[in-house]
């Protein structure tokens, strides 16, 4: 049987829609927008887990409606609360460029997708070896009114700015 983590942010409550969606041993952690911290205690508790439950696939979610990516992206309510400081930076500055590159404003899927590929990356360099054992770290976009879960966008679409390609 597949053994996997989701990394989700609690405000989305998807733990029982990917129980329901990935019928595999799932395993779950969350952080406020996903945005936890890659600190020595939290990767080392990562790391743990992956090696005690031998899992192999590890997957950043963030549902399209996230309260905390919709929080920063218009009223930033939120945006006191301790560890949200560079989080609320990285997506205001996301949504400018993507603004810029996409001459749209709707662009939620673009800035999670962005913000996912980042998340995904840092994760891998964090794991080193570990990633290199087969273990495969996505992203995935929860879409709300849908109810099925979507793929982000390539790293190779979004990952950067002023990515030509």
């Amino acid at each position: 049987m597949n053994k996997t983590l989701f990394l989700l942010c609690p405000t989305d409550c998807l733990e029982t829609a990917v129980n329901d969606a990935y019928e595999n041993e799932n395993y779950f952690y969350t952080s406020l927008g996903n945005s936890f911290a890659a600190d020595n205690s939290t990767l080392k508790s990562i790391k743990e887990l992956i090696l005690k439950h031998d899992i192999k696939n590890i997957y950043f979610v963030l549902s399209n409606d996230n309260k905390i990516i919709l929080d920063a992206l218009e009223r930033q309510s939120f945006s006191e609360i301790i560890g949200l400081e560079n989080f609320y930076s990285e997506i205001i500055k996301q949504k400018e460029d993507s603004e810029i590159m996409w001459l749209t404003t709707n662009n939620k899927d673009l800035i999670i997708s962005y913000f996912l590929n980042h998340k995904i990356k840092e994760l891998q360099l964090e794991l080193g070896n570990l990633s290199l054992n087969s273990i495969k770290v996505r992203g995935k976009i929860y879409d709300i009114n849908n109810t099925y879960f979507k793929n982000i966008y390539s790293s190779l679409i979004c990952l950067k700015s002023h990515c030509l390609n």
